[in-house]
């Protein structure tokens, strides 16, 4: 094995929403293999504070990636400033709890916007440079929703769902070129935001763990690991691939 293989050295990635969560787990593995990182979000203060976390090799840019006739600008700007995009993690998502009956047409289209049109305009606006170049990354975040029913979040199971169809749609037009498509779908894992949710709740953590094969939730930096190795050389055959990174909660019963 060539640990070279999983370098990032020179790479340059943009990972949308990296100011916080998954998003800044990535980034900092990002940079640990060698990558400069652009994080972007709509969060300046959040995006300042990551960045002088991050270190020299990181940036920011304030963007909403839902402004979809902004972004040619947005992916412009990122070029010229700091080079080829060759890494893009589409990682920015909401999410909505609510009922079925009580999920209006407009909560529904609100995080199908944000999920899933946002990250194809986005992808296909870095995809015709990469197409170019004969190389580049793009990276998806889906979801354990995507695999089996949770209730009360209709719209986000919807979005991380069609995922699958994009990124397959993706891959049968991208290979040719050298351009890779892959996902990752993590399981709990330890953000902030997770363990404030479940720090009042010791019965909603305890069948979370439940549900775990290896009983324990995980880190943001084992979905930064697998970023790295799907957007490394170490994956440079690998394309169209859904990661689960869950602790074998897919699985388990």
């Amino acid at each position: 094995m060539n640990l070279e293989d999983f370098s990032l050295q020179n790479q340059i990635a943009l990972i949308t929403g990296g100011g916080s969560g998954l998003g800044f787990g990535i980034a900092s593995s990002f940079i640990n293999a060698g990558a400069k990182v652009i994080i972007s979000g709509r969060r300046e203060e959040i995006l300042i504070r990551s960045a002088e976390l991050l270190g020299k090799n990181a940036s920011y840019i304030v963007n909403d990636i839902t402004d979809f006739d902004g972004l040619p600008l947005f992916v412009n700007s990122i070029e010229e400033t700091h080079g080829p995009i060759d890494i893009l993690v589409n990682n920015a998502g909401i999410n909505l709890k609510k009922d079925v009956q009580k999920t209006t047409d407009k909560d529904f289209f609100n995080v199908i916007n944000v999920n899933l049109l946002s990250v194809f305009s986005l992808s296909r606006i870095c995809a015709e440079r990469m197409l170019r170049r004969k190389k580049g990354c793009i990276l998806m975040i889906s979801s354990m929703a995507a695999f089996f029913g949770i209730e009360k979040i209709v719209a986000y199971s919807a979005s991380k769902s069609a995922l699958t169809g994009l990124i397959n749609s993706l891959v049968s037009e991208f290979a040719k070129f050298n351009v890779r498509v892959n996902a990752i779908a993590p399981g709990w894992i330890e953000t902030d935001m997770f363990v404030k949710a479940i720090d009042n709740d010791p019965g909603r953590e305890d069948r979370f763990r439940s549900r775990i094969a290896m009983g324990h939730f995980g880190k943001p930096k084992d979905i930064g690991n697998a970023a790295i190795f799907l957007c490394s050389d170490a994956a440079r055959y690998v394309t169209g691939v859904i990661l689960k990174v869950d602790g074998g909660a897919s699985v388990y019963f």
